[in-house]
């Protein structure tokens, strides 16, 4: 017979909806990431640094160090831009803005040509910087054992 994977949920309250990305299964696939990672879909406002036009769009999963994005075009790899993040907490909005730097882009599949795009935070403000732990740090993880 197969194994069936169960989940455990922590003890912390449950804010947003979070799944937290494990970071390896095996010491084989460990990953070298510094952060972790949620699966969030955000609203996000985005423009190119040389230009005042703004564009809509969401994220896919976040973390203290970046974000993935989906846009309607593909950026190359180390393009920066502008971005505002807007995420609630209880019962406020807030808006977090920063400068990412894209590290990769590639096609999402059957998405109607929508692009993944791997974003690393250059800049942000300390008081942005801290809204945005403080809202992680409120999101519960589910881990898979």
């Amino acid at each position: 017979m197969g194994e069936k994977k169960i989940e455990k949920r922590d003890k912390k309250p449950r804010i947003g909806i979070a799944r937290f990305e494990k970071e390896a299964r095996d010491e084989k696939e460990k990953e070298k990431r510094r952060h972790r990672r949620f699966l969030l879909n955000l609203p996000i406002e985005y423009h190119h640094l040389d230009s005042p036009v703004g564009y809509s769009s969401h994220s896919i999963n976040a973390s203290e160090g970046g974000l993935l994005i989906c846009l309607h075009e593909r950026l190359p790899a180390g393009q920066h831009l502008n971005l505002k993040i807007f995420c609630s907490s209880g019962s406020s909005l807030l808006t977090i803005e920063t400068t990412v730097n894209v590290m990769w882009a590639d096609e999402l599949s059957g998405e109607g040509g929508d692009y993944r795009h791997g974003v690393r935070f250059v800049s942000m403000a300390r008081e942005d910087l801290e809204k945005f732990r403080g809202f992680l740090d409120n999101l519960s993880p589910l881990v898979a054992i």
